[in-house]
C-alpha cells in the first residue's frame, strides 16, 4: 500500500512508504540467504552430534576390547608363572634323581 498524501500518520516513515521493488527482493534474497545458512549450520551442528556419538561408540568397543585383553593377559601372565614353577620344581627332581644316581655309581 502507498501512501503520497501530504497527510502523514505519525506511524509511517517520513520517506516514501512503498519500497521500491529492488529492495523488497534485496531484503527476500538476504533473508533467503540467511534462512539457508542456517539450515547448513544446522546440518553441519547434527552431522557433529552423529560424528560425536559415533566417535563415543567406537571408543567405548576398544575400551571394552581393550579391557578383555588385559583380562587375558592377566589370565596367561598367570599361567606363566605357575607353568614357570612347575618346570622349577621339575628341573629340581632331575637334578636330585641325577644327583642320586651320581653318588650311588660312585659308591
Amino acid at each position: 500500500m502507498c501512501s503520497f498524501s501530504s497527510e502523514h500518520s505519525p506511524y509511517l516513515p517520513l520517506h516514501h512508504s512503498c519500497p521500491s521493488k529492488k529492495h523488497h527482493h534485496h531484503l527476500r534474497l538476504s533473508l533467503h540467504k540467511r534462512r539457508r545458512a542456517q539450515l547448513q549450520e544446522a546440518r553441519r551442528r547434527k552431522k557433529m552430534i552423529v560424528m560425536k556419538t559415533e566417535i563415543k561408540m567406537r571408543n567405548l568397543k576398544l575400551y571394552m576390547e581393550n579391557q578383555s585383553i588385559i583380562e587375558e593377559n592377566e589370565k596367561l601372565r598367570k599361567q606363566a608363572v605357575l607353568l614357570h614353577k612347575e618346570n622349577q620344581a621339575l628341573l629340581f627332581q632331575l637334578q636330585k634323581k641325577f644327583s642320586q644316581q651320581n653318588n650311588t655309581k660312585t659308591n
